[in-house]
């Protein structure tokens, strides 16, 4: 028998065992949506770019509407005021998460911070990440790091201005944010700045985002959850445990150099949490450390790089927006100059070019999917218990009903608004907002204005084989993480 044959007997099995009332919701009113069809729900409409096919079912049957997906209630919400509803109002019934399969490998989800519950240890790993990590004093006292960081990027850059070599944009940020998280928390580089050392781990990281932002039957038929049938935990297994292994030794070679004396603690994150766990460690422990420094590196690399390639492209896309944006630099900082962190308050314009990249292409299209812990009625209708709830930030900053021309890249439309992304104002929620909103929000503030400042005040920019502002090809892959479908390769040309 072939794999549909013995995936459509199981399924067939299953079904006859779970009970049309589990199916049908139980007679609740539920959001408008798709009649679903047997056993498979509304899967069929999905297709390879789910965040733009549920954005089309949004505009027929409104912006809080129900699916079912295989046996598993689902939720969208696809307006700022649904998103309100679910992460202000709601918040704390819909604090829950919806755990993929993928993330069961290695039991990860059991230590993770992203995916624990909303209980004493979640509040006590947070308030670790918070308070060690994230913090205005933490932050600054690491500045002159990530400045460094930045540094090693531009000097990258003007070597390949010398020869003409194009930069892969996205590669290039992504080696950055790489060590400027592993020194903020290892004190070292996790790789060679800008040689091809860093490709693996790149790849690694986005085999794991891609592994866990795939359609998973599992996640749609949870009964069939010990067959692994598409493989996807098994190959997550893989990834976790090259990366768990990665940390761990680093860790190692940590604690070995404090027993033998000759390590001076420098006080970075690692010192901070070891000590930590050493102090109180039914609050933290080796594993705990373990899984937040592989949520921090798969959350704050892939995340930050493609933000930062989204934004380059956009900005060649656009060649108003990018005489502009250097303009303001030029003025404010003097061309050619590293833009500091200090100098972020002061440059308007490119904080506004960022906000409409976030708004246009946000990193993570769904958030990280939420659940209800219980039933809940949402603007008159019923979100059953454990139903998955989807917050479609895509759909949210394309809303025609919010911004004018929703499709065209115009970062003026903020200059006279108060909008931001700091979880406020549901308009714009590319880091989430809530109990749940993303703990890195604060160094992604700092990292890219002054990343993608940067690059646009060193050097004057062309796409790479000659390829016009209206040829670039702005397609993208789905993921987690949003990618773009073809990496953003660009010539950086001297001032």
């Amino acid at each position: 028998m072939d794999f549909v044959t013995i995936s459509l007997a199981l399924l067939f099995a299953v079904a006859v065992g779970y009970g049309l009332k589990k199916l049908s919701g139980g007679g609740k009113n539920l959001p408008p949506g798709p009649n679903p069809l047997p056993l498979i729900g509304s899967l069929h409409l999905l297709g390879d770019q789910p965040h733009k096919s549920l954005t089309r079912l949004s505009k027929i049957y409104g912006p809080i509407m129900h699916l079912r997906l295989g046996f598993v209630h689902t939720v969208l919400v696809s307006s700022a005021a649904m998103a309100k509803e679910v992460m202000q109002n709601h918040d704390l019934v819909f604090s829950g998460r919806t755990v993929p399969d993928a993330i069961r490998a290695h039991d990860h989800s059991s230590y993770s911070v992203i995916w624990l519950p909303v209980a004493a240890r979640w509040r006590s790993l947070r308030k670790t990440i918070n308070s060690n990590i994230f913090s205005g004093n933490s932050l600054e006292g690491n500045r002159q790091l990530r400045h460094k960081k930045v540094e090693e990027l531009i000097e990258y850059c003007r070597t390949n201005s010398q020869s003409g070599t194009a930069v892969d944009v996205g590669g290039a940020a992504f080696r950055t944010s790489l060590n400027i998280l592993s020194n903020t928390i290892f004190s070292r580089d996790l790789t060679d700045p800008f040689s091809d050392s860093s490709k693996e781990f790149k790849e690694l990281i986005w085999n794991m985002m891609v592994e866990a932002g795939k359609p998973n039957l599992v996640d749609f038929f949870p009964l069939l959850r010990k067959f692994d049938l598409q493989g996807i935990r098994r190959r997550m297994t893989v990834h976790f445990g090259k990366v768990i292994d990665l940390f761990s030794d680093l860790i190692d070679e940590r604690l070995e150099k404090m027993k033998s004396g000759e390590y001076d603690p420098t006080g970075d994150v690692i010192d901070v949490l070891l000590a930590a766990g050493e102090k109180n460690p039914e609050e933290i422990d080796r594993i705990h450390i373990e899984r937040m420094c592989l949520d921090l590196f798969a959350a704050g690399t892939e995340t930050t790089s493609s933000t930062v390639e989204w934004a380059m492209a956009e900005a060649l896309k656009n060649p108003e927006t990018m005489k502009r944006a250097k303009a303001e630099l030029a003025e404010v900082i003097g061309a050619g100059k590293i833009v500091d962190e200090a100098d972020i308050p002061r440059l308007p314009y490119l904080r506004c070019m960022l906000k409409e990249t976030l708004r246009i292409h946000p990193p993570a299209p769904f958030l990280i999917p939420r659940r209800a812990e219980r039933d809940v009625v949402v603007c008159g209708y019923t979100v059953p218990e454990n139903s998955q709830v989807f917050v479609n930030a895509w759909a949210i900053g394309r809303d025609p009903e919010i911004w004018e021309e929703p499709l065209v890249f115009k970062p003026e439309r903020f200059l006279e608004s108060e909008v931001d992304f700091r979880g406020r104002d549901f308009e714009l929620v590319p880091f989430g907002s809530g109990r749940r909103i993303c703990p890195g929000l604060p160094l992604a503030a700092r990292v890219l204005p002054v990343v993608v400042g940067s690059l646009l005040n060193s050097f004057d920019w062309k796409i790479e084989g000659g390829v016009t502002a209206a040829e670039l090809n702005m397609d993208e892959k789905f993921g987690i993480t949003l990618q773009r479908a073809h990496p953003l390769r660009a010539v950086p040309v001297p001032l």
